[in-house]
């Protein structure tokens, strides 16, 4: 194991932030909702709290946010919506309480993939539960198609009232490469262990691939699935030893390696705060942050968990929340978003896969700001452009509030 923990993340943003000052986010989508502007208290129409974004096959792009109503207490519903690259947006689907004023149907969506037959799946934090508040049930997975038509329940989780904290929560939601869509779930509070689920889109039925227990991930809470180039899916925990495994769909196996993160001062063990990525040399890439030295960097290990190395932190604060996994975008280069951190509204890095130095840091949000605040998730398009949401704010008309944006950034990137 090679440690390359070196404090020098003030001379790396200043770095940065000249590289930086030429391109900036724009926003393409405002997300706006009436009622009381002062207290941020109403109905969102087109819906607010963006959350995942994606581009399918056919050049447009994808998402679901989360709320059609910001309340007082939490917000409700959410929607599924198409948008255009110049911006038009169309509501797909709405996310609307029965008769009992319950959302049985599903509510808060978060998670959004585009499966394998084209058609979209997503993942709602509550709802799913009928004859209760909006904020029971253990959430939905769901269907759709691309112009809303035909939206389907797939899975209710946890649907009975005595459930409690015995949910598992969707952690991840892609496409496999056999035809099959696949995810993660998690444990609540009182659950034992993770597993891992596909859905069939030639029959819609959720199936429990996969159970983890505490023998093959040492009781360690995963945090993500990865899809690799061979079809195959990886993933870590939090903990340390982290494990790092590796799940085969075809065959069912499942392989796991421990990874010792070093400690510090006798007492201050380090370890990831993020899901993997592949990096361009075939090894994998995370964030790690060391508990009392207030820091964030990158780390590479190999798939089989040989050779980890921790490359100095690039971030340097406390509290500091990324936003989304690491993006290797087609410049070679990891990019991503912290949501917040030291009381920011957060920013968008640039890392380098080669040695973890901060490339650029790009900080154009705020609440004031029209791109908005919170970047929740980066992504890139076909074109090269890099695409993402913010969670709250932007610029609205008198008599309304901004809840969020969708946002593009022209950085000169050569097309994937």
């Amino acid at each position: 194991m090679k440690i390359r923990l070196g404090f020098v993340v003030v001379v790396l943003l200043l770095a940065g932030s000249a590289y930086a000052a030429s391109n900036q986010p724009v926003p393409l989508y405002t997300f706006t909702c009436t009622g009381n502007a002062a207290l941020r208290l109403g109905p969102c129409p087109n819906g607010g709290r963006p959350f995942s974004l994606i581009q399918s096959t056919d050049g447009n792009f994808y998402g679901a946010a989360e709320a059609s109503m910001e309340g007082a207490n939490q917000p409700t519903g959410g929607i599924v919506f198409s948008l255009t690259s110049a911006g038009t947006l169309t509501v797909l689907h709405t996310f609307v309480p029965g008769p009992s004023r319950t959302y049985a149907n599903g509510n808060l969506p978060t998670l959004l993939t585009v499966g394998p037959d084209g058609r979209l799946y997503g993942y709602t934090i509550f709802g799913g539960l009928d004859g209760c508040n909006g904020d029971c049930g253990n959430g939905v997975l769901y269907r759709l198609n691309t112009d809303g038509s035909d939206s389907k329940v797939l899975y209710r989780f946890c649907s009975d009232t005595t459930c409690g904290d015995l949910r598992q929560t969707p952690s991840s939601l892609l496409a496999g490469t056999d035809g099959n869509v696949y995810g993660l779930m998690v444990p609540g509070a009182s659950s034992s262990y993770a597993s891992i689920f596909r859905i069939t889109p030639s029959t819609g039925a959720f199936a429990t691939v996969l159970n983890f227990s505490s023998t093959t991930l040492a009781a360690g809470f995963p945090l993500g699935l990865t899809l690799a180039p061979d079809g195959t899916f990886y993933g870590i925990t939090i903990g340390n030893p982290a494990i790092v495994f590796h799940f085969t769909p075809s065959t069912g196996t499942l392989t796991t390696v421990a990874v010792n993160f070093p400690v510090f001062d006798g007492f201050l063990p380090s370890g990831p705060v993020f899901g993997l990525t592949i990096g361009p040399n075939g090894n994998l890439y995370g964030l790690y942050s060391v508990y009392g030295e207030n820091g964030t960097g990158l780390f590479e290990v190999q798939s089989d968990g040989g050779n980890l190395q921790l490359f100095p932190f690039f971030i340097n604060g406390s509290d500091v929340v990324p936003a989304s996994g690491l993006l290797l975008a087609s410049d070679g280069n990891f990019w991503g978003a912290v949501q917040y951190g030291n009381g920011g509204p957060g920013d968008i890095f640039t890392l380098s896969p080669t040695d973890g130095t901060l490339i650029q840091t790009l900080t154009p949000f705020s609440k004031a700001s029209a791109v908005g605040a919170y970047p929740v998730q980066i992504i890139q398009a076909t074109d090269g452009t890099l695409w993402g949401t913010t969670y709250g704010y932007g610029a609205a008309s008198t008599g309304h509030f901004a809840d969020g944006t969708v946002f593009s950034l022209n950085a000169g990137l050569p097309p994937r």
